[in-house]
């Protein structure tokens, strides 16, 4: 399902065309989501030296703001470890998280009276593109964000 574009159940995350990926099993406990974002820090920096592939500053939060929500809700609302997977391609980085949870996010309307439970949309706004695919057991989330440069449109 590609979340831009609301519940499409035919579209595909990509997944073809990545120079480098990077798996890592994400155990219980309040430390997965530091964890996750030092391994996303760890391989973008991988990336930027090893391969010499421009990462700005703005990718990199980027990135670990991704990160961040998407272990966070996999962490709040599934049992057992999360996968995470980031892959790097000439255009941009994924970010796949996957988890046992079946239950698909819902994007929810604004609320000014709501604290919390903004992840999603979040990350709707900085991602290129968004996808959530069932599996056979839980759910696999893919974030993608461009490497290039976008200008604010502010």
């Amino acid at each position: 399902m590609e979340l831009d574009a609301g519940y499409d159940s035919g579209a595909q995350p990509p997944s073809e065309g990545h120079l480098v990926r990077a798996d890592y099993t994400l155990e219980g406990g309040g430390n997965r989501i530091a964890a996750a974002r030092h391994h996303a820090a760890a391989f973008l920096d991988r990336i930027r030296i090893e391969y010499g592939l421009p990462v700005s500053q703005r990718v990199r939060d980027l990135t670990e703001l991704v990160v961040s929500e998407l272990v966070t809700n996999a962490h709040k609302y599934a049992l057992g470890p999360v996968l995470m997977q980031l892959r790097i391609g000439a255009d941009g980085v994924d970010v796949v998280v996957w988890d046992s949870d079946p239950a698909v996010p819902v994007v929810r309307a604004a609320d000014p009276g709501k604290v919390g439970h903004y992840g999603l949309e979040i990350i709707k706004k900085v991602a290129e593109k968004l996808f959530v695919e069932r599996e056979p057991v839980g759910k696999r989330i893919t974030a993608r964000l461009a490497l290039a440069e976008v200008p604010d449109p502010a």
